[in-house]
């Protein structure tokens, strides 16, 4: 996918501004609309990476097929509802079947998906699924936890809600046990 037209974007922030009821040529406004368009480019991005770019080629043979578990990962994304943002974080685990991605890879994994105008539910699943496809796991679990300003900052304003989602695949769900022993680990 293309870079998005910063100066394009940047005229249509302005327009929003006066729409608002701004004086966009005031000191405190004159340049915001171009540091919007940036800041928009930077929270999309995830737009532009594709999988194989994000991996980068980083899979390693493994003779085990042990639980791998990365928790506590920072995820910052915009709600597509109110385009307003939600944060959290994410836990990933996965059995490996003779193949691991080094983990760095996981916490860039988050952040393509989640540098895209999203609802958790989704994010939850392609996360899970881009995981699945990379380490052809036995089996993959992604628990993310955040809260979004979409229900904080307006409507139901609701300051401390957090929302849980989870995506389970192949033997995360079909196995009590091994989904019991994700869970615990991630706490």
């Amino acid at each position: 996918m293309k870079e998005p037209n910063q100066k394009k974007i940047a005229k249509l922030v302005r327009e929003l501004l006066s729409e608002l009821g701004e004086d966009p040529g005031r000191d405190g406004l004159r340049k915001t609309p171009e540091r919007v368009a940036r800041s928009l480019a930077f929270l999309t991005r995830g737009y532009r990476q594709n999988l194989r770019s994000v991996v980068n080629g980083a899979h390693f043979a493994s003779g085990t097929n042990h639980m791998v578990v990365l928790k506590d990962i920072e995820l910052y994304s915009m709600c597509e509802h109110h385009m307003l943002p939600f944060y959290g974080k994410c836990a990933v685990g996965y059995i490996s079947s003779g193949k691991v991605i080094g983990v760095s890879k996981i916490a860039r994994i988050v952040d393509m998906f989640a540098r895209r105008l999203q609802i958790q539910e989704r994010m939850t699943e392609e996360i899970a699924g881009a995981v699945m496809a990379e380490t052809k796991a036995e089996g993959v679990g992604v628990v993310v936890r955040a809260k979004h300003l979409c229900m904080m900052m307006r409507g139901v304003e609701k300051q401390n809600s957090e929302m849980t989602t989870s995506a389970v695949l192949g033997s995360f769900r079909s196995d009590e046990k091994v989904r019991g022993e994700f869970l615990s680990l991630i706490g």
